[in-house]
C-alpha cells in the first residue's frame, strides 16, 4: 500500500523519517489529486459513453444510400400511369432524340462512330439518327458540328486518312439511314458528279397508310415551292403537274409549265401490305426537297405514317389516322404527334469511287421495325425489292 513519507529535520540538523498511520491511508494533497483525476476520468467517460436509454445509430453505407435511390424509383415508376408499349416506344424516341441533339459533341461522335457502315480512304457511310439534323444554321448540334471529332475517332482506327470529312448526300433531320460523308473535297466532288448524272442510287423503305395502286409505278411530277396562307402562314412542296384532265374528262390537257416549278421523278414498289398499310420501296430519281412525302401524300393519296406536315394541305396539325391503324398500333389520337417519320434510308449503292462498286444496306431503326410488327408487315427478300 502506498503511504506517504514525511521527512522532517530536528534542531541539530539530524534526518528524521516519520511513516504515518495505519489508519491514515492517504495524504491530503494525494486524496485532492486523485478527486481531481477521478473527476476528469468521469467527465472524459460521460463525453465518450452513449446515453443509457438512446441506441447508437450505424453510420449510412453509401450501398445503403443507392439501394434507398432505387427503391425510390422503382416506387415512382409504379405510381406512374399505365401506358402502351406503343406510346413507351414512341416517348422514348422522342427523348433519345433531344438527349442527342443536347449531348457534348464528344457523345453524339462517339454514338455515330458506333454506326460506322463502311469506310475506306475515300468515304464513310454511317448510320444517321432519327431526329439529329445533318446541318443546323443556328449553330446547335449537328452531324456536321461533330465531323471534325468524329474524323479524330476515325483515325485510331487501321484507315489511314486525314483529319477531314465532309457531308455529300444529305437526309432530313426526321430521316433515319445510310448517309454518305467524303474524308476530302476531291472524293466529295466525285460523289457530286456521279449523283448529278444518277449513277448514285439511294433505296428508301416507308410505312404508308394506304395502298398505292397499281403496286408498282413511277411517278413523274414535277414540285413547286407554294405559300399557304391563313391563321399559321407556311411554305410547303406542292404538286406542279404539267397535264390535267380536260373539262369533257375524256383525256389530258398539257397545262402551261410554272418556271419555278422542279422535276421530280420517283419510281416506287409496294414490299407488303395488310390492315390498310403498305411497306414500300421507293428510289428518287431526282433530288427535289421533300419528294418522296409530296409524291406519296399528292400523288398516291398514300401518306407516309408519321408525316405530319403533309398531312393536311391549309393547316399545321397532327396526322389523323384511321381507328383501325390507331388500334394496331396501339395509339390514342391525341398522341400521336409524337409518332415519328417512317422514311428511312435503306439502301446506297456506289460505282468505282477508288475500290470498286460499294453497296451498302442500313439496319431499320428499333421504332421501324416494331411498327412492322404490330401492322403484320413482312421483310421482302432481295430479289422482290427494285
Amino acid at each position: 500500500m502506498n503511504r506517504c513519507i514525511r521527512y522532517v529535520f530536528t534542531a541539530d540538523w539530524n534526518l528524521v523519517v516519520r511513516f504515518p498511520r495505519k489508519t491514515r491511508t492517504k495524504c491530503q494533497p494525494c486524496s485532492r489529486t486523485a478527486l481531481i483525476n477521478l473527476s476528469r476520468g468521469q467527465t472524459t467517460a460521460a463525453k465518450e459513453a452513449p446515453d443509457a436509454g438512446k441506441e447508437e445509430k450505424p453510420p449510412l453505407r453509401a450501398i445503403d444510400l443507392a439501394q434507398k435511390l432505387r427503391q425510390e424509383k422503382s416506387n415512382t415508376r409504379a405510381a406512374e400511369p399505365n401506358v402502351s408499349p406503343q406510346q413507351k416506344r414512341v416517348m422514348d424516341l422522342k427523348r433519345f432524340s433531344m438527349q442527342l441533339q443536347n449531348v457534348h459533341p464528344n457523345v453524339l461522335a462517339k454514338h455515330l462512330s458506333q454506326g460506322v457502315l463502311y469506310q475506306d480512304q475515300n468515304v464513310v457511310i454511317i448510320n444517321k439518327p432519327y431526329g439529329v439534323p445533318v446541318r443546323d444554321s443556328s449553330g446547335g448540334t449537328s452531324i456536321t458540328s461533330v465531323l471534325p471529332v468524329l474524323s479524330k475517332m476515325m483515325e485510331s482506327r487501321k484507315v489511314k486518312c486525314k483529319s477531314q470529312l465532309l457531308p455529300c448526300l444529305s437526309l432530313e433531320k426526321e430521316m433515319t439511314g445510310a448517309l454518305l460523308l467524303a474524308r476530302s473535297e476531291d472524293a466529295a466532288e466525285h460523289v457530286l458528279k456521279l449523283n448529278k448524272s444518277n449513277e448514285v442510287h439511294r433505296k428508301y423503305w416507308v410505312v404508308t397508310v394506304g395502298v398505292p395502286v397499281p403496286s408498282e409505278g413511277m411517278i413523274d411530277i414535277p414540285i413547286i415551292e407554294r405559300e399557304v396562307t391563313g391563321s399559321q402562314p407556311h411554305y410547303k412542296m406542292a404538286l406542279s403537274p404539267v397535264y390535267r384532265m380536260n373539262d369533257s374528262g375524256s383525256g389530258l390537257t398539257k397545262v402551261r409549265a410554272n418556271r419555278q416549278s422542279l422535276p421530280a421523278v420517283t419510281k416506287y414498289k409496294v414490299l407488303d401490305s395488310n390492315a390498310g398499310c403498305s411497306l414500300v420501296e421507293l428510289q428518287p430519281l431526282t433530288g427535289v426537297k421533300h419528294q418522296m412525302r409530296v409524291h406519296m401524300a399528292s400523288a398516291l393519296t398514300c401518306l407516309i405514317l408519321g408525316d405530319h406536315k403533309y398531312s393536311h394541305w391549309s393547316k399545321l396539325a397532327p396526322q389523323k389516322l384511321p381507328e383501325h391503324v390507331l388500334g394496331k398500333l396501339g395509339l390514342e389520337q391525341s398522341k400521336i404527334r409524337h409518332l415519328p417519320l417512317h422514311l428511312h434510308a435503306r439502301q446506297l449503292t456506289l460505282p468505282e469511287v477508288g475500290h470498286g462498286i460499294i453497296s451498302v444496306q442500313c439496319p431499320m431503326p428499333k421504332f421501324f421495325t416494331q411498327t412492322l410488327q404490330r401492322l403484320n408487315l413482312t421483310f421482302p427478300k432481295e430479289k422482290d425489292t427494285l
